[in-house]
């Protein structure tokens, strides 16, 4: 059996295969090293009797989460994982190797994440590789739920949102500066709650203010994430992620403005993940 995990920083997605069949399918809590140590992930494993179930039969485990970006980040999951599935050989890998397996087609593509946060990466079928890094969320996450988030606070804050929008978020939220600064600066996942704020964006995507910061947010992730490889005009440009699944059409819509080819746009990469995996790795195991 093979273990297949994709991870934010809240929700984690698990697919168990057998052959070419899923026996199991189950969420948990999200895992990223930044936040959560070993006991912490092995911990949240065991209280699912589904997956513990199988867990001595599991005989590998592609995990690919966000955070898992370094080998001292990645050896804090493996520790907890193997914790949990000791016959399993353990693969630990960065939600971007998940983001460009997931939407691979077999020729070269650049692949993104636009979720809670962004990222990109270019990958030729065989190597992965990023041409310029992720900031995260204080510096960067162009375009990512974070993004708005902070544009939507600072406009609010600023008195620069239209008011009829500023009386609606300003209810909805609760929103004033005590709730600000507990929710930002004091208590943790700053960049879970901002990214939570999106929402509204989707929800008022019509108004002409929202529209165009969607789409300032896409021109900015574009310019900055996508047109830094060189043959970024001549391959599929590929999305995961929440935002990119819930404002495909902007992103469709810059993207051609800037001579970019969107391809493929989904919300999880986890049953991208899986297709690749039986291609590529199920015959490896048996």
């Amino acid at each position: 059996m093979i273990l297949i995990a994709d991870s934010g920083s809240t929700k984690c997605d698990w697919m168990l295969l057998h052959g070419g069949d899923i026996v199991l399918e189950c969420p948990t809590m999200g895992f990223n090293p930044y936040f959560h140590d070993a006991a912490t992930i092995s911990a949240a494993l065991r209280a699912r009797a589904d997956l513990m179930g199988h867990a001595s039969d599991v005989e590998q485990v592609f995990f690919y989460g966000a955070g898992a970006s370094s080998l001292e980040l990645k050896a804090v999951v493996r520790s907890g994982l193997k914790e949990v599935f000791r016959n399993a050989k353990v693969h630990v890998g960065h939600d971007l190797d998940a983001a460009a397996l997931a939407t691979y087609s077999g020729v070269p593509h650049v692949a993104c994440i636009l979720g809670t946060g962004s990222n990109s990466c270019f990958f030729d079928g065989e190597a992965i590789y990023e041409e310029v890094p992720a900031l995260a969320y204080i510096l960067g996450d162009e375009g990512g739920g974070s993004f708005y988030g902070k544009r939507l606070l600072a406009d609010f804050f600023y008195k620069r949102m239209p008011v009829h929008l500023a009386a609606q978020f300003g209810v909805r939220y609760n929103m004033n500066m005590k709730t600000m600064v507990e929710k930002v600066y004091t208590e943790p996942n700053a960049n879970v709650y901002l990214a939570s704020l999106s929402k509204f964006c989707s929800d008022f995507r019509k108004e002409p203010y929202i529209l165009e910061m969607i789409r300032e947010g896409m021109r900015k992730f574009l310019d900055i994430h996508v047109t830094c490889y060189a043959n970024h005009k001549l391959v599929p440009v590929d999305f995961v992620g929440s935002i990119a699944y819930y404002f495909e059409d902007e992103l469709r819509s810059v993207a051609s403005e800037m001579g970019i080819t969107v391809g493929v746009v989904v919300k999880k990469p986890i049953h991208g993940l899986v297709k690749y995996h039986l291609q590529f790795t199920l015959s490896k195991v048996n």
